[in-house]
């Protein structure tokens, strides 16, 4: 089998031939984007061997000024493909496809509704700060903010569509807003949910796959119950959680489940690359080979020597 194959088989819930890898770290800052970020992610592809290959996407949406009151969110304006940090993903991602391995299966970030609202504002207030102001705003006047989150997911449907006509298979949804320290159930289903299920959407109509990222800790896994039926593929913070992968099985049959090591630490961090390998057979075995795919619960420590990942896609390949 082909990576490209590999992967579409377990996504089918057919057998492979053995468990796909897929693996990903955010870039050095001054080597995530424009040219340098082309060649970090050709050298980090060509070093690990993994199956998947997933471009990162550090082009944000840009600050927008001072965001103090509910009012203030119609600072947002409506976005497009022809705004200057969606041009740059785009090129990005044009150049990476141009030169990586075609037998791998190609995936792009998209960050979510609530990270991309979290963006334009994050480098004044800071990331908590942030959080916190959706919660007061949404709960003192959530017109203005509900409608700037519509402007933001039109943008990121665009670009949905646009990784899918770059050669992509489709996206990597970043997902936000089910940790249950900031907002409610009602204020989730009301404010995030219907956006995140348009982008996902959207990119279906596309002719994308969706890999659904379920961001951070302390989750109400049961906010992402009904996202099974536009998601192909489902990663989350098993550990960070106290969510096992058969839990997660169970939450969204017929869907493969990516992930198995912990999200920048324990044996990913600290082991010796024989217990790494050790603890990548041990996961298939234990999960079994139906429908997975190994990762981590999210992304690798910028450290991380590729040979340690290279050993963990030989072992998947060997369990």
């Amino acid at each position: 089998m082909t990576k490209k194959e590999r992967v579409w088989s377990v996504i089918q819930g057919k057998e492979a031939d053995h468990v796909p890898t897929g693996f990903s770290l955010h870039f050095a800052k001054e080597k995530a984007a424009g040219e340098e970020g082309v060649k970090s992610h050709l050298k980090f592809f060509r070093e690990t061997d993994t199956d998947i290959i997933k471009i990162m996407n550090e082009n944000l949406v840009p600050d927008v000024g001072e965001i103090k009151v509910p009012k203030d969110w119609d600072k947002i304006p409506s976005y497009s493909l022809r705004d200057d940090f969606m041009q740059r993903q785009i090129e990005m991602t044009q150049r990476i496809m141009e030169q990586a391995d075609g037998d791998a299966f190609a995936i792009g970030t998209l960050h979510g509704v609530c990270a991309s609202a979290i963006h334009p504002i994050e480098a004044r207030y800071g990331y908590e700060k942030v959080r916190e102001l959706f919660c007061t705003h949404i709960r003192e006047n959530k017109a203005p903010v509900i409608e700037a989150f519509k402007r933001i997911t039109d943008g990121m449907c665009q670009l949905a569509a646009k990784y899918k006509e770059l050669g992509l298979e489709g996206i990597y949804y970043a997902a936000l807003g089910g940790e249950m320290r900031y907002f409610t159930d009602e204020e989730f289903k009301e404010c995030i949910e219907p956006f995140d299920r348009q982008i996902l959407k959207a990119s279906r109509e596309a002719g994308g796959v969706n890999f659904l990222h379920i961001c951070k800790n302390g989750l109400n896994m049961k906010r992402y119950e009904g996202y099974g039926d536009l998601a192909d593929v489902v990663n989350w913070g098993v550990y960070e959680t106290d969510f096992s992968l058969k839990e997660g099985q169970r939450m969204f049959p017929g869907t493969a489940i990516m992930g198995g090591l912990a999200n920048r630490s324990g044996v990913l961090v600290d082991g010796t690359i024989g217990e790494l390998q050790d603890a990548v057979k041990e996961i298939i075995h234990t999960f079994g080979k139906k429908g997975f795919i190994l990762g981590a619960d999210c992304t690798l420590p910028t450290e991380i020597d590729y040979a340690r990942i290279k050993a963990m896609t030989q072992a998947a390949r060997e369990a």
